[in-house]
C-alpha cells in the first residue's frame, strides 16, 4: 500500500471515529479496540492506529498502560486548563467584536443570543448545545481572525465530548446570560466586554465542574481498581485489561 493511501484511509479512520465520539456514540471511558475499529471501516491496522494516535494527541483518547485505548475521561486539571484557555480565547474575540462589529453582525448575535436563553429556559440540552455552539462560533467569525475563530471552535469541540452523556440540571430561568454578553459587545466597552465574558466562561466552569463529577469519579474509582489488581496478580489487569485486538 501506498504511503499516501494509507494516510488517506488513516485520514478516513480518524474523521469517522472522531465523529462518533463527538456524538456521543462512544462516550467517555468506552474501550477502542484497534481491529474493531479496522473491521468496521475495512482497513489495516497501520491507519488505524496513526488515526488513534492523531486523536490521542488531540486530548479525544488516551491509552492507559496494560488497559488498552478510550475516549479520555477529563480530570480536574483537564476542565481547569480547558476554561483558563478558553477565558483567553473568548475574552480576545468578544473585545475584537465590540471594536468591529458591524450593526447586522450586533443583530445576528442578538437574535442567536435570544435563542440560546429560550432554549436554555425550556431545558432542551440538545437543541440548547447546537444553539449555544452556534452562538459561540459566530462571536470568532464576527472577530475577524479566522485563527482565533478556528481556535474557539476547536475549544468548544472538546467540551462538547465531555457533556455527550451528562444530563445537565435545569437551569435558572431568571438568568439570560447571552443576551447579557452582546449588550456588553453593543457598549462598545471593551473593559464591560471582558468583564462579562469573564463571568460568563466562570459560570460556565463551575457547571462544568458540578455535572462531571461523576466521570471525575469514575476516573479514580477506574485507576484504583487497576492498582488493586495488579497489586493481587502481578502484570494482570482483570476486568480492565487491554482490548483484544
Amino acid at each position: 500500500m501506498s504511503t499516501a493511501r494509507e494516510a488517506t484511509l488513516a485520514s478516513e479512520v480518524y474523521g469517522v471515529v472522531r465523529r462518533r465520539i463527538m456524538r456521543g456514540d462512544l462516550p467517555p471511558g468506552q474501550p477502542i479496540s484497534r481491529r474493531t475499529v479496522a473491521a468496521e471501516v475495512r482497513t489495516s491496522l497501520l491507519p488505524v492506529a496513526e488515526a488513534l494516535h492523531r486523536l490521542e494527541f488531540e486530548g479525544l483518547l488516551e491509552s492507559r498502560p496494560r488497559a488498552g485505548t478510550r475516549v479520555r475521561i477529563p480530570s480536574h486539571e483537564d476542565v481547569k486548563g480547558h476554561y483558563v484557555v478558553r477565558e483567553a480565547l473568548e475574552v480576545q474575540a468578544a473585545m475584537r467584536v465590540a471594536r468591529a462589529a458591524s450593526a447586522s453582525d450586533l443583530s445576528r448575535l442578538r437574535t442567536q443570543a435570544e435563542r440560546v436563553d429560550a432554549l436554555r429556559q425550556r431545558d432542551d440540552r440538545c437543541r440548547f448545545t447546537t444553539a449555544h455552539h452556534g452562538f459561540h462560533r459566530r462571536i470568532g467569525e464576527c472577530s475577524r481572525c479566522p485563527q482565533l475563530s478556528d481556535a474557539l471552535e476547536r475549544a468548544h469541540g472538546f467540551a462538547a465530548l465531555w457533556f455527550s452523556r451528562l444530563q445537565v440540571p435545569p437551569p435558572d430561568d431568571s438568568a439570560t446570560p447571552h443576551v447579557q454578553l452582546v449588550d456588553a459587545i453593543a457598549s462598545r466597552d471593551e473593559k464591560a466586554v471582558a468583564d462579562a465574558m469573564r463571568a460568563h466562561v466562570a459560570h460556565g466552569y463551575e457547571r462544568a465542574m458540578e455535572v462531571l463529577e461523576p466521570w471525575f469519579e469514575l476516573r479514580v474509582s477506574s485507576r484504583t481498581f487497576q492498582r488493586r489488581r495488579r497489586s493481587r496478580s502481578g502484570t494482570r489487569t482483570g476486568a480492565l485489561s487491554r482490548p483484544r485486538r
